[in-house]
């Protein structure tokens, strides 16, 4: 087979010629290095690794060598780069058979990690074919606020995170980022399985990076793992964070972390500099569904009909006409039903004969066993400047929606 045959066929072929240090696997999300991460300014390094990837497919080995090399110059921890320039120098002197085209020893002592590579780079290739449609966004974002300046989106399956801008015109895909989920994959259901969570999250803070450990790089954003509908299905465990990497790696291998959602170093910050902290959703989706937007809207009028409709209720004051909107199993920090009914029968007693309306709303869907849906608001009584801004979490029962979640953030 010919070098440029090779190259066109496989997208990338990949030699291992570095030493054990190197290839070594990383270990649990527990441990830590010794030094600070210095992330290296990027327009974009992956862009210039797939560049390489054209030239080679375009039989050109010698500018894809310099410009290899260049980025092996800049970014000397970047491993799936490393092992490119290995094979383009390996390839000027013989041709590759394969893949990883090494000696049976190096390749068996390397193989885990030749294998991580090797999948890392067939999902970075395939992110850059598979690009979403135009005018498309997942299904999971029917509605966002305009105070609401960004959102996130993460196809796990993908190995691929993609942030969103909130303009005039609707949600704008501004860039997308390769990630790296649990060791385990998704579905995280308990403590300690090294599972990726799957679902609809915010960010609820930014940690100061001084008393960051190192091991988390440049910056890390914990997520609000579990939520309303994890502890409802009594899923456990804590810490799902979104965060950078240790200083002796670029990146992580596709599935690698306790759960985490893990970027590069200039990937995390360029994502720390444009999001809000608790007002950034995170939809994390094991496969994202590219919807075109003006079909959202239509999926989201049963759903409006029924928010409209308790707003109304409660416009009216009519206690048990609101109280229909609730499912039996109803809790709000701990309060159920019955006893969050008070609370419920004071805020009539002001909104009675008022219009309400529902300021800065947000809701985004997910659908697993359940139709579910998130939604956030600033509850705004007529006569008053200011309210309560609140959290509620729908289901869908039969063809009605009802709230199994309501409180103050």
């Amino acid at each position: 087979m010919g070098k440029s045959k090779f190259w066109a066929t496989l997208v990338v072929a990949l030699a291992c010629c570095w030493g054990s240090s190197a290839m070594a696997r990383s270990g649990a999300d527990a441990e830590a290095p010794q030094q600070k991460a210095s992330p290296t300014p990027s327009a974009s390094h992956e862009a210039r690794l797939l560049e390489v990837y054209q030239l080679m497919a375009q039989g050109e080995p010698r500018r894809a060598l310099d410009m290899v090399e260049k980025l092996v110059n800049e970014v000397p921890n970047f491993q799936l780069a490393q092992l490119v320039y290995g094979d383009l120098l390996a390839a000027r002197t013989r041709t590759l058979k394969g893949m990883g085209d090494v000696p049976v020893a190096s390749a068996n002592a390397g193989a885990v990690a030749l294998a991580e590579l090797k999948d890392e780079s067939q999902r970075r290739v395939q992110a850059s074919k598979d690009r979403p449609a135009e005018g498309t966004l997942p299904s999971q974002f029917l509605k966002l606020a305009p105070q609401t300046r960004t959102a996130i989106a993460v196809d796990a399956g993908k190995s691929r995170l993609y942030l969103f801008t909130n303009t005039p015109s609707g949600l704008q895909l501004t860039a997308d980022y390769y990630v790296s989920v649990g060791k385990a994959g998704t579905i995280k259901s308990q403590e300690g399985d090294q599972r990726t969570p799957l679902g609809v999250y915010y960010i609820t803070s930014n940690l100061d990076t001084k008393v960051l450990n190192d091991f988390y790089g440049a910056g890390a954003m914990p997520l609000n793992y579990p939520n309303i509908l994890d502890i409802k299905r009594g899923k456990s465990g804590s810490g799902i964070w979104l965060h950078g990497t240790p200083p002796q790696q670029f990146s992580r291998p596709p599935r690698s972390t306790d759960g985490c959602l893990v970027l590069s170093n200039p990937d995390i910050l360029a994502l720390i500099r444009r999001v809000s902290v608790g007002a950034t959703p995170v939809v994390v989706s094991s496969q994202l569904v590219w919807t075109p937007a003006t079909q959202l809207k239509t999926q989201a009028r049963p759903f409006e009909t029924a928010l409209n409709a308790w707003r109304e209720a409660k416009q009216a004051g009519d206690l048990n006409r609101v109280l229909g909107f609730y499912t039996p199993d109803f809790s709000s920090y701990g309060k159920n039903l019955e006893q969050f009914t008070p609370q419920i029968r004071s805020e009539l007693k002001v909104t009675k004969g008022k219009n309400i309306a529902l300021k800065d709303l947000s809701y985004l869907q997910w659908s697993d066993s359940a139709e579910t849906m998130v939604t956030t608001f600033g509850e705004v009584v007529e006569g008053r400047r200011t309210g309560v801004h609140k959290r509620q979490y729908w289901v869908r029962t039969a063809n009605d929606w009802q709230i199994f979640f309501e409180g103050v953030i």
